[in-house]
């Protein structure tokens, strides 16, 4: 029998039923020797390297398994990090409907929740379909009103503070959540448990080829593993690679956001909400949004703006007027959200990528044979992930994808064009 020892930043995710304040122990997963491949077919399997240990290497490293390759997946620091672990989580059928990626996010939706029938994730990683609702808030209106806004059917009862203009934009079948650093972590223990996927942490140094074709990528400290296919999965972290930033510009957009768990977490039903709000100070309305969990905690995000990326994701913190803003807009969101009402999980922030034309790039690197490239999902990677990583799989294994076309996505479009 074949035990793989996984460190405590992969281990099976704690399911939603255990108690906050429990303990689970390092687990090893153990793959009998009867499911084990024998030496002649483990030969036989294409050997493929995923760099990168965010949601989008996750899902292509479990598709690329699945469909039975041998899989490295390797991850500098730790999986789900960075925004794969601090996004919201947020998921919808056909908000991207009529642009390019309408049939990418249509195909991810419907594998979301084929993955959380196979892998129990209403338990395991709080998916779940939910209602959503767009609302105004204007802190001066707030000011001069007491109305109350409970009389209207479309406003949840727990959003007790006066606003305006609400108006439903997703219902369960359209819409749904995932906690996403739950979600990623799930589906790595899968890919571990059931798949062999081999987990490595280690820096990336750069890709080999010979010939024009991929070799092997090099680690930091001169390790040097051996692949027929490699499949960077590096996010905003796409721009420190030469091989890719020589082809194109993936941009930080960095995203702010708190978790709150509040007094009463009966009290908040799974509505998600996304605000135009009007600061008293005047000027153009904020977009935050918030996402009531099933764990109890409530989520919410907003303030963006461009950022550096830092080479270590785990260093990267959120700005402190930032965060008092969100803080200030759960308040006059719900007084279930006031401080002295809700205490404060984390204050956090993550870097999304993103590209010049605004798409993803995924496909082939042009001048390599053998190396693929899957970044620049923007706010939508939670959503876009298991399609992609389904895609890719289709695209390295058997030389073209199906679930979607990826062609309009194809890292070659930038190629003999102004990268900047």
């Amino acid at each position: 029998m074949a035990a793989v020892s996984l460190s405590p930043s992969i281990a099976h995710p704690p399911l939603l039923g255990i108690p906050r304040n429990s303990r689970l122990p390092a687990i090893t997963l153990i793959r009998s020797s009867s499911s084990s491949p024998s030496i002649m077919e483990e030969q036989q399997r294409k050997r493929v390297v995923v760099c990168g240990g965010g949601v989008i290497g996750v899902c292509t490293a479990y598709f690329l398994a699945k469909k039975g390759a041998a899989v490295t997946l390797i991850e500098k620091s730790s999986v789900a990090c960075a925004a794969s672990g601090k996004a919201g989580g947020f998921l919808a059928f056909d908000w991207c409907e009529g642009g390019a990626l309408s049939k990418l996010a249509s195909a991810s939706f419907n594998l979301h929740r084929s993955l959380a029938a196979e892998l129990d994730g209403p338990r395991s990683y709080g998916y779940r379909p939910l209602d959503t609702i767009s609302l105004t808030i204007d802190e001066e209106q707030q000011r001069k009103s007491a109305g109350s806004t409970r009389s209207n059917p479309a406003v949840p009862s727990w959003v007790d503070r006066p606003c305006r203009n609400p108006r439903t934009i997703g219902t369960t079948a359209t819409t749904a959540q995932v906690h996403p650093q739950l979600f990623t972590r799930t589906l790595l223990s899968a890919a571990v448990d059931k798949h062999g996927v081999e987990v490595v942490i280690g820096k990336l140094e750069g890709v080999e080829a010979e010939g024009g074709r991929v070799v092997s990528v090099a680690l930091q400290g001169g390790r040097v593993v051996e692949a027929a296919a490699v499949v960077l999965t590096l996010g905003p972290w796409s721009s420190k690679l030469p091989l890719l930033s020589s082809l194109f510009r993936v941009s930080g957009l960095k995203a702010h956001s708190i978790v709150l768990e509040p007094k009463d977490p009966e009290a908040i039903t799974p509505h998600a909400l996304f605000l135009s709000y009007y600061h008293s100070h005047g000027g153009k309305p904020m977009d935050p949004e918030v996402y009531p969990r099933p764990t109890g905690e409530v989520y919410i995000c907003g303030m963006s703006a461009e950022s550096e990326v830092p080479d270590d994701p785990e260093s990267i913190v959120g700005n402190p007027e930032s965060i008092q803003t969100l803080k200030r807009v759960a308040g006059n969101v719900s007084s279930h959200l006031m401080e002295g009402e809700a205490r404060v999980k984390a204050e956090q922030a993550c870097i999304l990528p993103c590209t010049d034309d605004d798409l993803p790039i995924i496909g082939e690197v042009p001048g390599v044979k053998g190396c693929y490239v899957a970044t620049g999902h923007s706010c939508w990677g939670i959503l876009n992930g298991p399609a992609t990583g389904a895609a890719m799989a289709e695209l390295v294994l058997d030389g073209c994808a199906s679930i979607v076309d990826l062609a309009v996505f194809s890292p070659s479009r930038f190629v003999g064009g102004r990268r900047r």
